[in-house]
């Protein structure tokens, strides 16, 4: 994977009523992902939205787009988020009990597997799938609701992920993503921490200059010798 860090703005603070304008204009303010966030009512206290409006985002957007499944049994809605144009399918393994068979389902059906771990999840949880991955999100909110304040642990989170990863020589080759809380701030210090995937909801929509906001998400990415790299 590039240094790069990468941004990937959430709908979940789009206005719904523009929503394929709102995605056209972080697409053009430099945005690397769109992150969609599915919510069923049940694992988490909110309901959002399904294919369908992912269809929608697709034909609005060129970039990948970046499907979050907060959702009991997603294996029952992973080949329909794909067709619809998902190139990324996040799953918790709070609700994944199969969790190998799943993230090889979302595989074989065209996306990137990618798994999610809750606040108080250990990160042991996830140990045994880190080589089935592209992405591993780590969550530095608990998860239902936008503009929620960050978790300051979670930095200590993606530090210990990281050196997992490095472990088992996967650190090129699967992505940090760090959502909840995403601002200039804590952009600088998950990434610092070994993250280049940043979710950003209020961030970026809340502002009136998308690509001012992106921007200031886009840290330096540090080096091995301990100086900064532009991302």
């Amino acid at each position: 994977m590039s240094p790069t860090v990468r941004v990937a703005p959430s709908i979940l603070s789009a206005d719904f009523g523009r929503l394929a304008d709102e995605v056209a204009a972080v697409e053009r303010a430099g945005a690397d992902y769109v992150h969609v966030d599915v919510m069923d009512g049940c694992f988490v206290p909110n309901i959002t939205l399904g294919p369908v409006v992912v269809e929608a985002v697709r034909r609005a957007t060129r970039l990948p787009l970046d499907v979050h499944l907060m959702i009991v049994q997603p294996e029952r809605y992973i080949d329909a988020f794909v067709k619809a144009g998902a190139n990324i399918v996040t799953v918790h393994v709070e609700t994944s009990p199969h969790l190998n068979r799943t993230l090889q389902q979302i595989r074989s059906a065209g996306a990137t597997p990618s798994v999610v771990l809750n606040p108080a999840t250990p990160l042991s949880a996830v140990e045994e799938v880190l080589s089935d991955v592209g992405q591993v999100l780590v969550m530095s909110v608990n998860p239902g609701f936008g503009g929620q304040s960050f978790i300051p642990a979670t930095v200590d989170r993606v530090r210990r992920l990281r050196a997992m990863l490095a472990a088992r020589g996967l650190e090129d080759t699967v992505d940090i993503e760090v959502d909840g809380g995403i601002n200039a701030k804590t952009a600088a210090e998950v990434v610092a921490a070994g993250a280049r995937v940043l979710v950003a909801g209020s961030s970026i929509f809340g502002t009136k200059d998308y690509a001012a906001a992106i921007r200031s998400l886009r840290p330096a990415v540090p080096s091995p010798s301990g100086r900064g790299k532009q991302g």
